[in-house]
């Protein structure tokens, strides 16, 4: 049975400090409390504190953040009213 493949994921995260991704597609926006990705198999919504962007490599899809990390979310529709309203016009 032939389908779509989304491709696969890793995510390796020490100590709350820092995440690498695998993966993501593209970075919608960010700021040092969050981080709004694209990646292949959804979106992701990333919250904390202090966080920075060490590495990105484009080609292969590999993002490294540091800072204390609070929360890791895929965004599916399930949603809230007020998180529907920036996801919706982030990635329209």
């Amino acid at each position: 049975m032939e389908g779509i493949n989304f491709g696969t994921q890793e995510i390796k995260m020490i100590d709350r400090a820092s995440i690498s991704l695998t993966g993501v597609n593209k970075i919608v926006s960010f700021d040092d409390e969050e981080f709004l990705m694209e990646t292949t198999v959804g979106n992701i919504r990333l919250l904390g504190e202090g966080l920075e962007l060490l590495k990105l490599d484009t080609n292969d899809g590999n993002v490294k953040i540091k800072g204390k990390i609070n929360s890791f979310t895929y965004i599916d529709g399930k949603t809230t009213k007020k998180e529907e309203s920036v996801i919706t016009k982030l990635f329209k």
